[in-house]
């Protein structure tokens, strides 16, 4: 099994490395093309600024390449925004994976401080093999000002921070989390190890 976790300039990309090797994997991190045409599995991880992100993505074709893979995909945090056709942070144009637009939480209350930091349970809205063996109401990791609104077509978790919405995506063969499943103990795990070992190719 080649894992391969796409290598650019965000953050958080060593605890994903270190997330994969834990279950006995040793992934490879890279922005080789070929490299990551021919992995059987990708992660597009990452914390970090849509816009500066982008921009280095483009100049180095990685976004035509990651839109092209046909093996599974994960995208984690602003990986999974980037998989969307537009965030509003920095007015930026991304991957256009999903037909979703990323909007900036708008707080109700002086209560609901941005960034959203801190542990959030998930509602699953659709059964998916990368959520076996969790519960409804399992806590994960969130750290982000931005989110990924509800989609009757393509969410498959949802939660819930100033307003419901995506937690968890889907369209084919991509798959993407806004929380960080890499800082999610053993729910964390559990999803990563389904990504890596129950996802059909």
């Amino acid at each position: 099994m080649k894992v391969s976790i796409v290598k650019y300039n965000a953050g958080n990309i060593f605890s994903v490395i270190n997330a994969v090797r834990r279950l006995g994997v040793e992934p490879v991190l890279t922005d080789d093309a070929a490299e990551l045409m021919s992995s059987d599995r990708v992660i597009f991880p990452g914390q970090g600024e849509a816009h500066n992100a982008m921009q280095y993505l483009r100049e180095r074709n990685l976004d035509q390449v990651i839109r092209d893979l046909k093996q599974p995909v994960l995208g984690i945090c602003i990986g999974q925004q980037l998989l969307c056709r537009h965030s509003e942070e920095g007015n930026t144009d991304c991957i256009g994976v999903f037909p979703m637009d990323v909007k900036r939480f708008q707080p109700t209350c002086h209560e609901e401080k941005i960034p959203q930091m801190g542990w959030n349970s998930l509602s699953f809205v659709n059964d998916s093999p990368l959520f076996d063996g969790l519960n409804e109401g399992d806590f994960v990791y969130f750290v982000h000002s931005y989110y990924v609104p509800y989609s009757d077509e393509f969410t498959i978790a949802k939660t819930h921070f100033t307003l419901d919405y995506s937690a968890a995506i889907h369209k084919d063969n991509f798959y993407a989390t806004q929380f960080h499943p890499e800082k999610s103990g053993k729910v964390g795990e559990t999803i990563i190890r389904n990504f890596i070992e129950k996802l059909k190719d």
